[in-house]
């Protein structure tokens, strides 16, 4: 792989600890999961959506009382929900309304906003570059642009080359997202793309460790393998701990759920068991209703995996990813 040294990302008066962002993902990176993410070393968390300038300064002066030291404002989400109430990459329609938005965060708050975007919306309106400097002009400190259009959902792969453009045409930084599943992909995505910085979003579903992991691969350019099942383990009881407080006992444990679906996945990838075994575990795991249940056979299904694997009884191995499959490519937008 290429190596080349990165500048440090400043946004404002804040420098970023690695150029490794967790992306904003609807209904999946909410409170707990960003500060577990950020405590494992991510670079970055973030970010608002909204379609009315008003409530998107008002909503921008609330973060900020709260503490948030950056604004990010979400014009890339593809989710329907999002885009079907005129916010995330629907506002790439019209720039002129985006703009209104970007302004009325700009003048409500003193931190830095940022802002993250798609191509365009579609193959015919890609017009990223023209919101960018446009953006810049109103005062966003930092662009972050995912390689493909809001119409393309996931579907293909995400061109980093494309984003080149947009670096081009702006002085702020440019970070890179789509597709970044591995510290190769890291790598390849901040050549293709002359970026400053990379965005990770669904490579981190069931793994909050990644982004760590690619921003000290970035730094030290030593490789690190996914954590010990144990270690896993320990990480996602946390979450799932975190979870019930954040949202209360009914809530916190259906929306843990999927949380508890991918980190098995991800643990069953490690000790490279899927098949039957996965199924069974994951069936018990995401039925039980009661959290002590839950945790139990939380525990049982990573005990399996670290004995199946010691003992090389694994069922039905996983299948080996390539760093040119794009991560997560079987999912669908929600």
């Amino acid at each position: 792989m290429p190596f080349f040294r990165l500048r440090p990302v400043v946004i404002g008066d804040l420098t970023l600890p690695n150029p490794v962002i967790l992306a904003p993902m609807s209904g999946i990176t909410d409170a707990p999961f960003r500060r577990l993410a950020a405590d494992l070393g991510a670079g970055l968390v973030v970010q608002l959506a909204g379609c009315e300038a008003r409530w998107m300064g008002e909503a921008a002066r609330i973060a900020e009382a709260c503490g948030a030291a950056i604004i990010d404002i979400n014009m890339g989400c593809p989710a329907r929900q999002v885009t079907g109430g005129q916010s995330g990459s629907a506002l790439m329609r019209d720039l002129d309304h985006a703009l209104s938005l970007i302004d009325a965060t700009v003048a409500a708050v003193s931190v830095p906003v940022t802002l993250k975007m798609r191509l365009g919306w579609d193959d015919r309106t890609v017009n990223a570059p023209e919101l960018a400097r446009r953006a810049q002009a109103a005062g966003v400190r930092l662009i972050t642009v995912h390689g493909r259009t809001r119409c393309q959902f996931y579907n293909g792969r995400a061109d980093w080359a494309a984003v080149r453009a947009v670096k081009d045409c702006v002085s702020i930084p440019v970070v890179v997202n789509g597709d970044i599943g591995t510290c190769a992909d890291a790598v390849a995505a901040l050549a293709a793309s002359g970026a400053d910085a990379v965005m990770i979003g669904r490579a981190a579903q069931g793994r909050p460790w990644l982004a760590g992991q690619v921003g000290r691969y970035l730094a030290i350019r030593r490789a690190e393998s996914a954590p010990p099942l144990a270690v896993q383990f320990a990480i996602i009881d946390h979450l799932y701990d975190e979870m019930l407080s954040h949202y209360g006992r009914d809530i916190g444990r259906r929306h843990a759920r999927k949380h508890l679906g991918w980190a098995l996945d991800a643990a069953a990838e490690t000790a490279a068991i899927g098949g039957a075994v996965l199924k069974a575990h994951r069936g018990r795991v995401l039925t039980a209703d009661d959290p002590a249940a839950v945790r139990r056979h939380l525990a049982e299904a990573y005990a399996d995996f670290a004995a199946r694997a010691q003992s090389d009884e694994r069922d039905c191995a996983w299948p080996q990813k390539t760093p040119h499959t794009p991560y997560g490519s079987e999912r669908k937008a929600a």
